[in-house]
């Protein structure tokens, strides 16, 4: 991995994400997290626009760490902001604000929130994961192995 993101060897492929192994964090891999690869992302762009107009190529990838949060249990969270170190409740509030924020669109935020606050109400995942049949001779306990079932 090239410090501009290009594959070592190929420098018309990029790598972000988790396929990236850069040390962009002071030396450091950068985690692969959601956050890392936006980070890349927006390198990227600004590093293809600048190679198809012409223009200087932006510095080396460094990744910008802006901070942790995890939800780890219902009403429980855990925020590590550099200075500022949260827990309990009031992570677990903040971490929902940040998340609902980051969403595109007021029809996808709106949607969320709603899902989220039946989920509270009632204790209960809205979220389902169709993974297909089962293999032969295993029981899920899924009484339609085609169809999906609450996690």
């Amino acid at each position: 991995m090239e410090a501009d993101l290009t594959v070592r060897g190929l420098p018309n492929v990029y790598a972000i994400g988790d396929t990236a192994a850069s040390a962009a964090w002071n030396g450091q891999p950068v985690p692969g997290l959601a956050p890392a690869a936006k980070q890349g992302g927006s390198y990227v762009a600004r590093h293809l626009r600048a190679r198809i107009h012409g223009r200087p190529l932006p510095r080396p990838f460094v990744y910008r760490h802006r901070g942790s949060l995890a939800t780890i249990g219902r009403k429980s969270a855990v925020v590590d902001l550099g200075r500022i170190k949260l827990w309990g409740a009031p992570a677990w509030w903040l971490w929902g604000l940040v998340h609902v924020g980051l969403l595109v669109g007021v029809r996808n935020r709106i949607s969320t929130m709603v899902n989220w606050f039946w989920s509270y109400l009632t204790f209960r995942s809205a979220i389902r994961l169709i993974t297909g049949a089962e293999p032969a001779g295993t029981d899920s306990g899924n009484p339609d192995p085609g169809r999906a079932m609450p996690c």
